[in-house]
């Protein structure tokens, strides 16, 4: 039984999310004493009535049913309006379409390390089909950027009503692993009408390092001349960006610097580190932290030689600690030492975070054994007072893990996905309202007055080929 559309007030700016897994059938538009005006109650046993607020059992998110999702999304002044409603409504519709995508607690996929191994640790398979770019930056050096051009589904979707497939900008973790659900995300996209393209940093994934300066946790400079690239290359097309653990804190810092300027239409991040300098401090479970401290020094033991000159070398492949390595990397250089302080008021992901101005869907999970438990991984204040950032929390899922049985994507991916196309057909949505508006003004207005010149409008892609100098080499 399908479920009416919720009737909510144009005022509506804030809402609270309660989830229930596998099935969900009814609809309750509730008055209750959280920090949000109203509160949705998604449940089954509850009919579609207007009622008083739900016990403060049914609130509480300290103990919840082992089943049960919390989804906290404020909506912002531009989503405020005639179309919030539409929008809403798309976006609880592919939440909803998700519910049932999750395993069951006694499933054997409900291990958080079990998930996260699988995520990391097996071998990532038969992949899709990369054509690599060499972007040459401003100072000289290297990134790269693959695309996904197959394999081509015989069924593929296109997700945009213009024909213009939209770009799916992937950003790998911060380690520059290339794991199993990332490839998978790009596969999936692939299928449902996206052009993957997954950004690799300096030094990463076979990218070589031309220079002997690395991209630091938080700066999203390289960042913003590949969107750049990006946007020169499909002007016309909408771009979206995932971006996979560790690898987050890259995406917002890119989002908060750049603000309503940036080309991004939408975010996602998987199990994003958000409080990055307490994450560094505190250290990981010792089988995590060694692995990823392992991982880091055989991808830069090629470039020893060519960092003595700007680290102690001894110093940083004899770290102990992910801080240490981080410290002794971007730190303690030669050339410009800098304080531990200084090195995060510089890179922190959400030093500008109240500048974002596009929607960023959080997907995390509560046994997350990387980012640790969600009373300190996750900065709640960041999205009750936020107007663009969503959270969806999952009882289960590891990190980056959020499996299901083989030959099925992550669930998380399906997500990140269905709300992507409930934001398109938001935005569609609005763009037909404007120019309806638009016409019917011309129409009451009579015949339209031209100014005496009328400019022509520079294509934004005209001089970008004075900024940047690219280089391409299909390699695979």
């Amino acid at each position: 039984m399908s479920s009416p559309k919720p009737k909510l007030s144009k005022n509506v700016c804030a809402f609270s999310l309660l989830l229930h897994s596998p099935d969900l059938q009814r609809v309750r538009l509730t008055r209750g004493s959280f920090p949000f005006p109203y509160q949705l109650l998604l449940r089954k046993e509850l009919p579609f009535t207007p009622a008083s607020a739900p016990s403060q059992g049914d609130l509480d998110a300290s103990s919840p049913p082992t089943s049960w999702r919390l989804v906290r999304f404020p909506l912002g002044k531009s989503f405020q309006g005639g179309g919030v409603e539409d929008f809403l409504y798309c976006l609880l519709r592919a939440l909803r379409r998700s519910a049932a995508l999750e395993p069951g607690q006694r499933s054997w996929l409900s291990g958080p390390h079990l998930q996260t191994l699988c995520h990391f640790v097996l071998p990532v398979g038969p992949g899709p089909e990369l054509a690599r770019e060499y972007l040459q930056l401003a100072d000289d050096g290297l990134v790269a950027l693959d695309w996904v051009v197959g394999p081509c589904a015989r069924g593929r979707r296109i997700t945009n009503a213009g024909g213009l497939p939209a770009v799916l900008l992937v950003i790998p973790n911060a380690w520059g692993r290339l794991t199993r659900n990332v490839l998978g995300l790009c596969l999936l996209a692939l299928e449902r009408g996206y052009y993957p393209v997954i950004f690799h940093r300096r030094g990463h994934h076979g990218c070589p390092l031309v220079s002997p300066r690395l991209q630091p946790f938080g700066d999203p400079s390289d960042l913003k001349e590949a969107v750049t690239y990006i946007r020169f290359r499909h002007p016309a097309a909408p771009l979206f960006a995932v971006s996979e653990g560790s690898g987050s804190a890259l995406l917002l810092s890119y989002l908060g610097e750049c603000g309503s300027s940036s080309y991004v239409t939408g975010a996602a991040c998987i199990s994003p580190v958000l409080r990055c300098r307490e994450w560094f401090e505190t250290g990981l479970p010792w089988p995590y932290e060694r692995g990823f401290l392992l991982h880091q020094k055989i991808a830069l033991s090629r470039y020893a030689t060519a960092l003595e000159d700007t680290v102690d070398t001894s110093k940083l492949f004899g770290s102990r600690s992910l801080r240490e390595f981080e410290e002794t990397l971007f730190c303690h250089t030669k050339s410009f030492p800098i304080s531990w302080d200084t090195y995060w008021d510089r890179n922190d992901p959400l030093r500008d975070v109240d500048e974002a101005a596009v929607p960023v869907l959080c997907i995390c999970s509560a046994d997350d054994p990387v980012c640790g438990p969600p009373d300190h991984a996750l900065p709640t204040e960041l999205f009750h007072s936020n107007p663009y950032f969503f959270l969806l929390l999952s009882r289960h899922g590891g990190h980056c893990g959020f499996l299901r049985q083989e030959p099925l994507p992550a669930w998380s991916h399906e997500v990140i996905l269905e709300a992507f196309r409930a934001l398109t057909d938001f935005f569609r949505m609005e763009e037909r309202m404007k120019g309806l508006s638009r016409r019917r003004a011309s129409f009451l207005g009579g015949r339209r007055r031209w100014g005496p010149l009328q400019k022509r409008e520079i294509s934004p892609s005209s001089g970008l080929e004075e900024i940047f100098s690219w280089k391409r080499s299909y390699t695979r």
